[in-house]
């Protein structure tokens, strides 16, 4: 299975389905990290060209310890919109990537990054299955299911968990590839967060400090749908987890296609 993951900003990816990723990629399966902005205004004291720099090379460090391809599209960070141009970017990805499975934001989110990449992704769905459109990339043969990534804005309407991946026993090395991304997890949202007089010093407490801030994110949350999707007796050793949408414009398979999609 081909898995094309569309983030925003160099860290989305990783922070929403670096767990499953690394998963899928232990099963086998090719999983390709892209994030739509170069993430050039990510940070409270740098800024452009060099700090896009460190953010690509942040984004591939961690994506090799997940076991997954990465590519950073050089669209300024804070400025995206869903415009012609970007869903032939996106349309171009999905089909050199072979896709099966594409992962991207839900429309609704607090950032207009989030939601315009939300936007353009789904304005590929169709689309990459016609040939006059983007005519330079041969097109897909069918259309991908789509998925959304987890959130919990509630207008207009709340996330409805449609697969729920397990992470427990890929949570350290997911914790490992954010902790790959210095200016973001130790930088940048800790000042955003008025958390950066907490970050400590060296990399081991660092690391631990990482953990625990970012359990809270994961904890299963959907306890009664864990038990429909896996089966009650799994689904009462399952702690942490990152959970998907089916969208409504891709292919529309079963429940039990999508377990056996995601080896569950």
């Amino acid at each position: 299975m081909n898995v094309i993951v569309f983030g925003a900003h160099p860290d989305d990816c990783e922070i929403q389905v670096g767990g499953t990723a690394a998963l899928l990629a232990r099963k086998g399966h090719k999983v390709k990290f892209v994030s739509v902005t170069n993430g050039d205004a990510g940070h409270q004291d740098m800024g452009g060209g060099e700090l896009a720099r460190i953010r690509k090379a942040e984004a591939a460090a961690a994506d090799k310890i997940l076991g997954v391809t990465s590519v950073v599209l050089d669209n300024h960070d804070g400025e995206l919109l869903p415009t012609l141009e970007v869903r032939k970017q996106l349309i171009r990805e999905i089909r050199m990537w072979d896709a099966d499975v594409v992962i991207t934001h839900r429309p609704n989110d607090y950032h207009p990054d989030h939601r315009n990449t939300a936007l353009a992704v789904q304005d590929t769905a169709y689309m990459v299955i016609v040939p006059n459109v983007c005519p330079d990339v041969p097109p897909l043969k069918k259309n991908p299911v789509y998925l959304y990534i987890r959130d919990r804005f509630q207008s207009p309407e709340p996330f409805r968990p449609d697969i729920i991946v397990p992470i427990d026993d890929v949570y350290e090395q997911k914790i490992c590839a954010l902790h790959a991304m210095p200016s973001q997890f130790y930088e940048w949202l800790p000042w955003t967060g008025g958390a950066l007089d907490s970050v400590p010093k060296s990399d081991s407490e660092r690391r631990s400090w990482l953990a625990k801030r970012m359990t809270g994110r994961y904890v299963n949350p959907y306890p009664q749908e864990t038990a429909a999707f896996l089966g009650g007796d799994r689904a009462r050793s399952v702690k942490l987890i990152e959970a998907f949408q089916l969208c409504e414009y891709g292919r529309q398979p079963s429940k039990e296609e999508l377990r056996q999609m995601f080896g569950l």
